[in-house]
């Protein structure tokens, strides 16, 4: 290929290596330049136009691109009309893709004038998604180098496997002090992983966590027809003699793997009961996040062996997160489960809905509303208390005289609730495991509610943020482990942290409560007058 510059009446057969703008001519880059371009660049005054030409033995990028698209689109792969150099390949059904490393790898390496990129293998993909594309970095290459990108194109072609199995059978075993939610958010979660796959849960079993009885739970879903079964032990599998391989095996199926280099994900065990894939899941699986769980059942799905060798080739990228319930080695565990929890509370707002006073002034019982909160607190199991100040901040501490409470000013206040949560999560001292956040217009917050949360504060078993709930409902305050700081630092606006609870989910320790204290936020003139009745 010809690459250079040359005079406008020069070009014609050449393509614009660069976008041409001046006066009133436009041309666009990859513009093919004719007659008419030439007249225009002459009467634009252009006196030179860098231009690339194909040699004889030379094909155009789309042309180029287009060929090896085809060549290396597999089942289940639709390519795109090339355009500037790009033919861009996507799914034509929801499955597995399934991609040759080796093969894309000869591909690039034929020339850096061509490449060719994917999706990660293995990912599991949807109809229409874009799943890889080739593109041609110049304007053309010689033939002969697409005709070697086509060859290695063809020797390792990409498909999608389709998600073949539809009917899934699941087992909970069940052990002293396994909530029933649990389970049920189990099976939400797993119906939630499998919608994409068109496949569905067609049977549900809990039994105790015992191999006599989990043996015949499987027997009787496969029997209904379950293609794949998977089993959520009440207690994670810790060796191959262990409930639930050992099930597997007493009715005649066989451990293929257990463990994987997946964190989360590690505890995998892989079993086949008459040709039937049986999965014994790791706790992670319990949550929706990403995790070696995934990795294994979407391949199952598609009707995709999993051997030892694939499992044990995952360790390269197979660190997922960080695990949030995971302690942390920099972080001292102590024996008696005893941790120092500060008490932020929160008293800067301007207390909008009241429509005038502020109302952690207003008073209840004799008490202002903010004392009574701060009081609750100093009487409770937390290690110091913060208060957060803001709007009429002279006031508010005013209230408080008296008490043992360090005091924090917002000045950003206005700017709505997340600025108070920062300020008192940066206030806490270093020497705190975590927080309790409550909130200063709720009054019946006690020392005992305060008391539970923070007995429930275990870092050490994965409860690091902890939470009132009645009727199914979560309430305040809300303790925070010191290693959501951080993000409880990155709020913004007038909202809380809910979505922080919602995305770790797999962290929260819920505390069953009575009574209206963990919801009851005083913020009308009327709500005041039913707490002053109540």
């Amino acid at each position: 290929m010809k690459f250079g510059p040359v005079a406008p009446e020069d070009s014609i057969g050449g393509v614009t290596v660069h976008a041409i703008r001046q006066g009133p001519l436009v041309l666009k880059k990859g513009t093919v330049i004719g007659a008419a371009e030439v007249t225009a660049l002459k009467q634009a005054g252009v006196k030179e136009i860098v231009v690339a030409r194909l040699d004889k033995d030379d094909v155009s990028e789309d042309e180029a691109a287009a060929g090896i698209a085809a060549a290396v689109a597999g089942e289940g792969v639709n390519v795109e009309r090339a355009f500037t150099g790009r033919a861009n390949l996507f799914a034509t059904e929801a499955g597995v893709l399934v991609v040759d490393r080796e093969a894309v790898d000869r591909i690039n390496r034929v020339d850096e004038a061509i490449t060719f990129a994917t999706l990660s293998a293995f990912k599991p993909v949807v109809a229409g998604e874009m799943i890889a594309t080739v593109k041609i970095i110049p304007f053309g290459v010689e033939a002969k180098l697409r005709d070697a990108a086509v060859v290695a194109a063809q020797a390792g072609q990409m498909r999608v496997a389709p998600f073949t199995i539809k009917r899934v059978g699941v087992v909970s075993t069940i052990l002293p002090g396994l909530a029933p939610k649990v389970i049920e958010k189990t099976l939400r979660v797993t119906e939630e992983r499998l919608a994409p796959t068109g496949a569905r849960i067609i049977g549900e079993r809990r039994v105790p966590h015992d191999e006599s009885a989990l043996a015949p739970a499987i027997e009787e879903l496969l029997g209904l027809g379950a293609e794949l079964v998977l089993v959520f032990g009440a207690s994670a599998i810790a060796d191959r003699r262990d409930v639930i391989p050992a099930a597997i095996e007493r009715i005649g199926g066989a451990v293929e793997h257990f463990g994987m280099p997946v964190d989360p994900g590690n505890l995998m065990l892989i079993g086949n009961v008459r040709n039937f894939p049986v999965l014994g899941a790791p706790g992670c699986a319990r949550s929706p996040k990403e995790n070696g769980f995934d990795w294994i059942l979407m391949r199952l799905l598609a009707g995709l062996p999993v051997t030892r060798a694939d499992v044990t080739g995952m360790g390269v990228g197979g660190l997922l997160m960080e695990i949030v319930t995971r302690p942390q080695p920099r972080v001292p565990i102590e024996a008696d489960g005893n941790r120092k929890v500060a008490a932020v509370i929160l008293a800067a707002g301007r207390s909008t809905r009241m429509g005038g006073p502020n109302k952690l002034l207003a008073e209840l019982n004799g008490k202002k509303l903010v004392r009574i909160v701060a009081e609750q607190a100093l009487a409770s199991k937390a290690s110091s208390v913060i208060v957060v100040t803001g709007h009429q901040s002279l006031e508010v501490e005013a209230a408080l005289k008296g008490l043992k409470v360090e005091f924090t000013r917002n000045p950003d206040f206005a700017e709505g609730l997340a600025t108070s949560v920062k300020a008192g999560i940066g206030a806490v001292p270093d020497t705190a495991d975590g927080a309790v956040v409550c909130l200063g217009d709720m009054p019946l917050i006690d020392a005992k509610l305060i008391d539970r949360l923070v007995d429930a504060f275990a870092p050490d078993r994965g409860s690091l943020i902890v939470v009132p709930v009645a009727g199914g409902r979560r309430g305040n305050p809300v303790l925070w482990s010191r290693r959501f700081f951080p993000e409880l630092m990155t709020l913004d606006g007038d909202i809380g942290a809910r979505h922080l609870i919602a995305q770790h989910a797999e962290a929260v320790a819920e505390v069953e409560v009575e009574g209206k204290s963990a919801f009851l936020d005083i913020d009308t003139p009327e709500m005041l007058a039913d707490a002053r009745r109540g």
